[in-house]
């Protein structure tokens, strides 16, 4: 009988210990998971972020692509004039311009 209880005894302890450890490993885990500064989720938001700002990146190089063959097609001097009075209605002096916008455009306004 002594025996069976020695043994319950060290089968008691035994369990008392992989719950102990079990339980400091979920603690751990539920920790690096979603509580310390380096967890899963700051990991998540950030691999976002950086996805985020490479598509913004790609994008402004692009625009910056644009114009700097804007910029090219600009060093001629009949170019620039063209650009200027295509662009924001520049004129010359005693010179009248008339824009003419389609018809269907007007209706939108």
């Amino acid at each position: 009988m002594t025996e069976k209880r020695s043994l319950w005894n060290s089968l008691k302890s035994i369990k008392k210990s992989y719950f102990l450890y079990i339980g400091i490993l979920v603690g751990f885990i539920i920790w690096m998971l979603f509580l310390d500064t380096h967890s899963w989720k700051i990991h998540s938001e950030l691999n976002d972020e950086i996805n985020q700002l490479e598509l913004e990146k790609e994008a402004l190089t692009k625009v910056i692509a644009k114009d700097k063959n804007t910029i090219k097609q600009l060093q001629d001097e009949d170019s620039l004039e063209r650009f200027a009075r295509e662009q924001y209605g520049h004129k010359k002096k005693n010179e009248t311009i008339f824009i003419i916008e389609p018809s269907d455009t007007l209706s939108k306004k």
